[in-house]
């Protein structure tokens, strides 16, 4: 559904007025009941509004720029964690945390994907983009090596 919620805000995007849901699920493709849980959703989470009327639909609450893609994810799905115990405001009592060595690096995980996400605007999603929007690696020194052969410096890339 957050696939969906994405292609649907970026369409509403795109435009200066407003959308029945029928337009929305011919313009994406997407099948209208989908269209109408996803506006739904997205309502209720006041990233759009919708009017009645006959000059009336779906539009956002506002400018494409400041819309992010974690919002959008909230909305559909609730706060992002990749894992229970690394989610905001988690008081989760897990059998495993008295003992758990890899607790703080899910939560530093779940803080780097959150800000990736936060990062990437309904504007950016719009426009065309670069192949790669973040590089992920283990180290510093993997970052540098591969943004070197991403910029054509170094043809050869060793495995770590």
């Amino acid at each position: 559904m957050t696939d969906y919620a994405i292609v649907v805000t970026t369409h509403l995007g795109s435009l200066p007025s407003g959308l029945a849901v029928s337009e929305v699920a011919s313009a994406t493709r997407i099948p209208q009941p989908t269209v109408s849980k996803v506006l739904t959703a997205l309502a209720r989470a006041g990233l759009v509004v919708s009017h009645r009327g006959a000059h009336g639909g779906y539009r956002l609450a506002k400018p494409p720029a400041d819309m992010t893609i974690e919002e959008i994810i909230n909305a559909i799905e609730g706060p992002i964690a990749v894992t229970e115990c690394a989610g905001d405001g988690v008081d989760l009592e897990c059998e495993h945390e008295p003992d758990c060595e890899v607790r703080a690096n899910w939560k530093k995980i779940n803080d780097a994907v959150k800000g990736a996400l936060a990062g990437i605007t309904l504007s950016d999603m719009a426009r065309s983009m670069p192949s790669q929007l973040v590089v992920l690696s283990r180290s510093a020194e993997d970052a540098t090596r591969l943004r070197t052969l991403r910029d054509g410096e170094d043809k050869t890339l060793t495995a770590g």
